[in-house]
C-alpha cells in the first residue's frame, strides 16, 4: 500500500510503500521517547519526498550517524535516517495521513542500543 504522510503544517509531505498490517517499533531511547516517533523502518526506494525538502533541517547528536530531520517550521520530526538502518527510512507512523487502523506495535529497548540494534538490521532490505 502506499501511504501519505506529513508534518503538522503539512510544508513537508511525502509517501511511502508499506504492508497493509504496519509493523511498528517504539523505542524507550531519549530523542524517541520526547518525540512520540513510532518506527516504520523501510528501504530507502520505498520513500518519497513530494515536498518540502527546503522546509527540512537536520540534527544528529552521538556517533552523528543518524539524521533526524525535521521541518523547520512546526518542529516535527517525521521521517530520519535511522542509526541501525543507514540505508533506509524511519517513518514516524503518527505522521501517517490518516494513521492506519491497522498497526502492531512492538516495544524496542532503545534505551540499551548497542545491546538490541541488530534486532533492527533487517528492516531496510527489500523483501
Amino acid at each position: 500500500m502506499i501511504y501519505r504522510g506529513s508534518c503538522h503544517c503539512r510544508a513537508v509531505t511525502f509517501e511511502v510503500e508499506a504492508p497493509p498490517v504496519i509493523e511498528a517499533d517504539r523505542c524507550n531511547c531519549s530523542i524517541c521517547s520526547k518525540s512520540g516517533f513510532l518506527h516504520l523502518i523501510v528501504p530507502r526506494d520505498r520513500f518519497r519526498l513530494l515536498s518540502g525538502e527546503e522546509a527540512l533541517a537536520t540534527y544528529r547528536f552521538g556517533t552523528g550517524v543518524a539524521k533526524h530531520t525535521f521541518c523547520r517550521i512546526c518542529g516535527i520530526k517525521p521521517f530520519y535516517t535511522p542509526r541501525s538502518n543507514p540505508d533506509g527510512i524511519d517513518v514516524n507512523v503518527n505522521c501517517l495521513d490518516p494513521v492506519p487502523a491497522s498497526v502492531n506495535v512492538t516495544p524496542f529497548d532503545g534505551q540499551n542500543w548497542e545491546q538490541h540494534a541488530h534486532k533492527l538490521a533487517h528492516k531496510s532490505r527489500p523483501s
